[in-house]
């Protein structure tokens, strides 16, 4: 038994095609006329391979129809067949992916696009589109006339060369009427400046009227200057035009290798890290996008970039850069060179990299994390919240040979107050980076030791009340320690500064890690039970300082009544959960609740003053 095998070619529904572009590839339809500027600048790159000397201009007219003239190489008839009609295949490359088109070497990179869909972007804004060109390289090649209709039909026709006095092509649209907004005037000049402000060719848009309008100009850093003051104020002025803010400083960018040149402005007010940066790529000048956050590493988000490359490829809807080693090499660089402008201010401009410290500090601290050679210029500068006040590292070590880390902000804020005045020096270090960044300080200030705040440090700094004292106070403390237990919270009776603190919790992260596992286990059964109770630890409980310096305690260590001594007991313990400032369990908003109304209640009481809707210990 035989077999036959027939051969036949894909059908392309060109209007489900157009769809699939303007609805999937294309961010907008604003892109049609990117697409006409990329064409037209490929065909003037193309005639300058053959004729280095010849007229580079391209020219946007609008109106009733919209068309976009350069001087480029021109199609013949064969090209039109070749280019216009097969989807897919650019002029800009052979089948096996190499330019092609008057002789170029694909080497030279000199082309935008590279995809052969470029063209096919018009039909998003209109159905017909009109191609009239004629061959620079051949002075008896006739012209051409292409028309497309976006239901994919062509007509092709050729027409005396005098019919096309100068070589080049003349693309025409017919928009339709629902795309006026992106065909306007107006709107064809800003989509013209925003997308090619940076081109090297001419670009003149043409209105209604005959009025003209050039949009693109010589980027600042590719300018000649006549002082150094005058190179900076000029990057600062285009800064102003393109992202509109005054840079703290500017950094000027160049990776000849990459092909890359431009300029990163340093925000002069501080933003989120998480806040992901918008900078603008030009692709050989024409724009590619205004948002790619991965041009470089997360840390430097305090920097927004201008840059124009030739080796950096876009995706295929040319919006956005291709991942790849070429990418990431350059994302390094240019990461280099933003460091090396930070470690330079150190010894160039100390008084700029104060300023850029009190606004950018975390992204430093960020950056001087990974890299020893930043963290031993800028870490001295930095500040950081301590007992001291918010101070620099650099201030805090000569008054302190020992530096303590607490582990958290709650940690810093429950044992601040007492630390500064017994004299330990005490640094936040629950801030992002700090912990880290603060145990780094040996190495850069040998001699200095550093190490993690516990409770128990602070407890070794307060004083032992006198015998006498702590027996007349057995009985109130006997009841608070009942009292406050039911918290897995013990109290005791100390002499501590300042005298304006009645009391002082001290709570570690691993006593509230064990008491979250003890309510947990509490209210659990079966299996989750015993896994919980099988993770109990032997972690000391938090405590409750009462301070015997400050007259309240000293009159409430007095009370003898079982009920108003556990209402005292709760309503320091309260006070103290306030002062760590961290958030309350639903428990402890309740005995806050419950100490207020008890002492409330009590203090009508004693006053003679009847409280019929509330007894002691009730809650409103």
């Amino acid at each position: 038994m035989s077999h036959s095998e027939t051969a036949h070619t894909f059908q392309v529904d060109l209007r489900g095609l157009v769809d699939l572009l303007s609805h999937h590839l294309y961010s907008s339809p604003r892109v049609y006329l990117r697409e006409l500027l990329q064409n037209a600048v490929d065909a003037i790159t193309a005639r300058q391979g053959v004729d280095p000397g010849c007229a580079a201009t391209i020219t946007v007219r609008t109106g009733d129809t919209l068309s976009v003239t350069d001087s480029g190489i021109g199609l013949s008839e064969a090209d039109v067949h070749r280019f216009l009609a097969t989807i897919g295949r650019s002029s800009k490359r052979t089948a096996d992916g190499r330019v092609d088109g008057a002789g170029l070497d694909a080497a030279r990179g000199e082309f935008i696009g590279q995809f052969g869909i470029g063209l096919l972007a018009c039909f998003v804004v209109a159905d017909e589109i009109t191609v009239l060109s004629r061959r620079a390289d051949d002075p008896s090649a006739p012209a051409v006339e292409w028309r497309g209709h976006s239901d994919g039909r062509y007509t092709l026709r050729t027409l005396p060369a005098s019919a096309v006095p100068e070589p080049g092509t003349t693309v025409t649209l017919a928009p339709r009427a629902e795309s006026a907004e992106w065909t306007s005037p107006d709107q064809v000049v800003a989509l013209a400046r925003h997308y090619g402000a940076l081109l090297r060719h001419d670009v003149t848009v043409v209105g209604p009227r005959g009025e003209t309008t050039r949009v693109n100009e010589t980027p600042p850093w590719e300018q000649s200057h006549p002082s150094p003051l005058a190179r900076r104020e000029a990057m600062t002025a285009y800064c102003r035009s393109v992202f509109d803010f005054t840079p703290l400083d500017t950094i000027e960018l160049d990776l000849p290798a990459a092909g890359l040149r431009g300029v990163a402005y340093v925000l002069p007010t501080a933003v989120s890290p998480a806040q992901r940066a918008g900078h603008r790529v030009h692709l050989k000048g024409m724009l590619l996008t205004d948002q790619a956050p991965e041009l470089l590493p997360d840390w430097a988000f305090f920097v927004r970039c201008v840059v124009d490359t030739t080796t950096l490829r876009p995706t295929a809807s040319r919006e956005a850069l291709y991942e790849d080693g070429t990418l990431a090499a350059v994302r390094d660089a240019l990461a280099t060179r933003i460091r090396d402008w930070l470690t330079g201010l150190a010894a160039s401009d100390p008084a700029l990299l104060h300023r850029f410290i009190d606004t950018h500090h975390l992204a430093v601290k960020a950056l001087a994390r990974y890299d020893d050679e930043l963290l031993r210029i800028v870490l001295p500068w930095l500040p950081f919240e301590t007992t001291d006040g918010n101070v620099t590292l650099e201030e805090f070590t000569r008054g302190h040979a020992t530096v303590l880390v607490s582990r958290s902000v709650e940690e810093f804020r429950q044992v601040a107050p007492i630390a500064a005045a017994a004299g330990l020096g005490v640094v936040n270090g629950g801030y992002t980076y700090d912990r880290d960044l603060v145990h780094r300080l040996p190495e850069i200030r040998p001699g200095t030791a550093v190490t993690d705040l516990d409770p128990a440090t602070v407890t070794a700094h307060l004083d032992a009340v006198e015998p006498a004292a702590e027996l007349r106070a057995a009985a109130f403390l006997a009841i608070a320690r009942e009292t406050i237990g039911a918290h897995d919270c013990d109290v005791v009776l100390r002499d501590f500064q300042p005298v304006t603190a009645p009391a002082l919790l001290l709570d570690n992260r691993e006593a509230r890690h064990e008491r979250t596992r003890s309510t947990l286990s509490a209210d659990s059964d079966g299996l989750w039970a015993d896994i919980l109770g099988s993770l109990r630890n032997e972690t000391p409980r938090a405590q409750l300082v009462l301070n015997h310096l400050n007259p309240l305690v000293r009159q409430a260590i007095t009370v003898t009544e079982r009920g108003l001594a556990a209402t005292t007991t709760e309503a320091l313990y309260g006070q103290a959960l306030l002062l760590s400032r961290r958030p309350l369990k639903a428990g402890e908003s309740a005995l806050l609740n419950r100490a207020f109304i008890g002492l409330l209640t009590h203090a009508m009481h004693h006053n003679g003053t009847a409280a019929p809707d509330a007894a002691p210990g009730k809650e409103l």
